[in-house]
């Protein structure tokens, strides 16, 4: 059976720094046992690098496969080096209105991630471009109505799944209508239920139904559902609304928890209790180690006095076991020479040569 701390362990998905396993980063594997990592540019230099970082994390964690996350979304949201094919904006799939077009980018991202060893992709984007003045969504997400970004969403979810990556939508329950970046402070929307209804949640609502296998959180305050606490901490959006409303099962991934929108306001314990709490499964922290470290200690002493019940962390345990057993049913060293036959193949690049071909003509016709 196994102890608690290798138990709370499987609800962390953490960053780090480095390009290697160093042995400090082995040593904290070994003792925490996230259930995941989030590599960032920072992270990866090459191919033959990223191999090699993949395997040897793979290897850290022989109690349960990791799960190894990335944010390539495509355009300015794109993590991996210039030898993988990245691909433009989710806006210029939305402009050229096809789901195949949609799938076809999904599918050839996750052959490559897979390739290296990655195998969940933070993406797609759900949420609406409805406020131009946002300064953090724009040309990440596929529209700015709801129709474009359900139908395309569906399609990203499907290409990266079918080809054996995690999806994760992002961000619930939409980061669209925001005039500021929760990255730098907690952004407010103060707009009625009707119109969050009409325009920010459907998105959301098509991927719960449509088998998308986790979801992100938005660490924005919505005035109409919780007036209180940011989607991420309330259990009103998240236990309520997702679990309840939406009868979303799958995992839920907070949004790091390192961003000003939460770190300005509440210390990393808190906020990770708290984000467990509301009904979220998987709280990121990409960066700090010492912050890896408190909230993971904060957890273990929340289920120790009961704070959190161990009901609450059987349900979190199960849903990412859940993931684990669909997409890493077994975990195999990937192979350098097969890597580099996949990452930027001819077939790939082909298709980036002819979206690259639609934009030119999309952008002839003004749009």
């Amino acid at each position: 059976m196994p102890t608690s701390r290798e138990q709370i362990g499987q609800l962390f998905m953490v960053g780090f720094d480095g390009t290697t396993v160093s042995s400090d980063l082995a040593a904290f594997i070994k003792e925490y046992k996230p259930g995941g990592v989030i590599l960032f540019s920072r992270n990866l230099e090459s191919v033959e690098q990223i191999v090699d970082l993949t395997n040897a994390l793979q290897r850290c964690s022989p109690h349960s496969p990791l799960l190894i996350s990335i944010d390539q979304e495509g355009g300015r949201v794109s993590r991996l080096p210039k030898e993988f094919t990245i691909f433009p904006p989710c806006d210029v799939l939305g402009r050229c209105n096809s789901s195949e077009l949609a799938y076809a980018v999904a599918a050839t991202t996750a052959k490559e991630l897979k390739a290296v060893g990655i195998n969940m992709n933070m993406s797609p984007v759900l949420d609406v471009n409805s406020n131009p003045a946002n300064p953090v969504i724009g040309d990440r997400a596929f529209g700015s109505t709801p129709a474009p970004v359900c139908v395309l969403g569906e399609a990203t979810v499907g290409g990266l799944q079918d080809n054996g990556v995690v999806a994760c939508g992002k961000h619930f329950p939409g980061h669209g209508d925001t005039n500021t970046d929760s990255h730098k402070e907690l952004p407010v929307v103060s707009a009625p239920r009707e119109r969050l209804e009409q325009v920010e949640f459907p998105p959301f609502r098509h991927a719960a139904a449509h088998g998308v296998a986790t979801m992100m959180t938005a660490h924005v305050l919505y005035h109409a559902l919780d007036d209180q606490r940011p989607a991420t901490l309330s259990p009103a959006i998240i236990g309520k609304f997702l679990r309840e409303e939406l009868r979303y099962d799958g995992v839920v991934l907070t949004d790091d928890l390192e961003m000003h929108a939460i770190i300005d306001h509440y210390g990393i314990e808190e906020a990770t209790v708290q984000a467990i709490l509301a009904g979220c499964d998987m709280p990121l922290i990409c960066k700090d180690r010492d912050r890896e470290v408190a909230a993971i200690g904060a957890v273990e002493k929340a289920v120790a006095d009961g704070t959190i019940s161990m009901k609450r962390l059987e349900q979190s345990l199960a849903r990412v076991a859940r993931v684990k057993r669909q997409f890493l049913p077994s975990v195999k060293p990937v192979i350098l020479s097969d890597a580099r036959l996949i990452v930027g193949c001819r077939t790939h690049r082909t298709l980036l040569h002819t979206i690259d071909q639609a934009r030119a003509r999309l952008a002839k016709v003004g749009l």
